[in-house]
This record gives C-alpha cells, structure tokens and sequence, in this order.
C-alpha cells in the first residue's frame, strides 16, 4: 500500500530544508566578506532568534518556563552551538570555499559518535569503527588538502580549515548536551532559547569588541545573506527539520543530512565559481563511504 500524500510533502520539504542549510555556506561566504565573524554572527541569531520566538509565541500564546538547570544547559547549548561554532565558522569562511567548508563539517555525525564512545562509553562495532576511521581520514584529506601529512608537522598553521574543524568540535559538544541534559524540552524549544542566549553572548562581544558598528556598512547583498540565515537557514529549515523528525523518526530524517554537503558544493561551484579540486572529491567520497558504515546500523533498525 503506497504512503499518504502528507509523507511525501515531509520527504520533499526535508530535502529543500538540506539545499538550504547547505546554502548558507554560500551566504557565509557572502557576508564574511563584509563583516567581522564577531558581527556576522551576532546579527544572524539576533535576527533568527527573533523569528523562533515569534513562532513559538504565536503557535503556544506563550514562552514555556524552565528550571534552573534547564537554564544552565541552554546557556552550555549557546556557548557551544551558536557563539562558539559561528565564531568559527565565519572566521573560516573568509578563507576556506564553501563546498570544502560543507565537507569538512559533514564529518559532524562521526565525530560526535567518537566523543560519545570516549566520553559515554557507548558501544561500536567493527562496521560503525571502520566508518569513523574512513571518515575522519576524508576530512583530514579535505582539511590539508590533499596533504594530511602537514597537520601532524604543524605546518597547516592557522588556516580557515581549521577554524572549520572547531566547527565540528563545537557542534559535537552542543549535540551531546542536548542529549544528555534535555530530555524533556521540545527541539524546537531547545533551538529558540539557545539560539536567543547565544544571540546575547554574541552582541555583548560584539559591543566589548567595538565590531558592532559595522552593521551600518551592510550592503543590500549582506541583508539578504542575514535574512537567508535567519530565515531559511534556521527558522524555516529547524521547523521542517523537526517536523520530519516527528513524523519518520530521528534516524530516516537525519539520513536527508547527508545531502547538506552535497548542496554546499553545488551552489559554491554555481554561485561562487569555485573548483572541484582531488582533494574535495577523494576526501569527499571518504566522508560520504564512512558516514554510510557508521549509519548503517540505524537504517535497518
């Protein structure tokens, strides 16, 4: 018996929600250009904090309350997953083209699942061990491209592939947080308010730091890369992103995450002329062959 109409709306909106989390590696570029990562970010979660906390008012007429503790995890989540990561991923991306940056974060699932394993003692298997190796080898290709070697001699230096690699550790942490510390709060909840104090962090750096009047020089094409952000590449693309959850499950709805980079990719050469070089295509394929080992446990389950 074939699926309701309503499914396959879900499939199609969680693969226009990838194309657009896989297009702001296209905007960050964009607005990198134009503004410190400091103020990049700052406007960006002032602007989609803005947004989901409209739509949870206006869906629920009000703001839920939480604990103490819940407090506490939401400013962790802040720290780790809005001001830490975007700090990095700006500063990344004034250097680094946005489909390498994509591929270098599609490592994210394999190295959140080596921290779980190190840190939670959680279980992997031979298949799952032999995807996180392949994967993070991809990376370290697409890191040093071509060259992994120049990693372990420290001659990579400071480069924006490895502002992009803190990208996937502060990911890493915000994930495993919200795993272990919000249990009983909506995603969406979880997103708004750590996105809201991630915002406050942001701007109170921005104004300490002196980067905050930078704004006033915003061109018309950075606006639009701030409300792409705000808009599709969080409100819009979380609310989808969840709702798919809701509906097919966690692990089909995080498979459509493997498409992220692929659209990274795409709209760099598109949009930006950039090149596919070996590096990104052998690394990449690395990536992509691991992340396959590594989720193939939860496909059949």
């Amino acid at each position: 018996m074939s699926k309701p109409a309503p499914s396959a709306g879900i499939h199609i909106r969680l693969v226009i929600t990838m194309f657009f989390w896989g297009g702001t590696f296209v905007a960050g570029r964009l607005l990198a250009e134009e503004l410190h990562p400091i103020t990049a970010a700052t406007f960006r979660f002032i602007a989609a904090s803005t947004m989901l906390l409209s739509v949870i008012l206006i869906r629920d007429r009000k703001l839920p309350m939480l604990t103490f503790q819940q407090w506490g995890a939401m400013a962790l989540l802040g720290l780790t997953g809005v001001y830490a990561y975007n700090i990095f991923f700006f500063t990344g991306l004034q250097s680094v083209e946005a489909g390498r940056a994509s591929m270098i974060i599609a490592v994210n699932p394999v190295v959140t699942t080596l921290l779980a394993i190190l840190f939670f003692k959680e279980r992997s298997g031979l298949l799952r061990s032999i995807g996180m190796i392949l994967s993070v080898t991809g990376a370290l290709i697409v890191i040093s491209r071509g060259n992994p070697a120049i990693i372990f001699t420290g001659d990579l230096g400071g480069t924006g592939e490895l502002y992009i690699a803190g990208c996937v550790l502060s990911w890493s942490a915000y994930t495993l947080i919200g795993k272990r510390l919000l249990k009983n709060i909506q995603p969406l909840i979880a997103v708004a308010y750590s996105c809201s104090l991630g915002a406050i962090f942001l701007s109170l750096t921005a104004v300490a730091t002196g980067h905050i009047t930078e704004i006033s020089r915003l061109s018309v094409t950075g606006m639009a890369c701030i409300f792409y952000f705000s808009f599709f590449g969080t409100t819009l693309g979380f609310i989808w992103f969840y709702d798919g959850v809701k509906k097919l499950g966690a692990g089909r709805a995080a498979m459509y995450v493997n498409l992220v980079p692929v659209s990274g990719i795409l709209t760099g050469t598109l949009l930006l002329g950039e090149r596919l070089d070996s590096s990104l295509l052998i690394g990449g394929a690395l990536v992509f062959s691991g992340l396959f080992l590594v989720n193939h446990k939860h496909r059949h389950a």
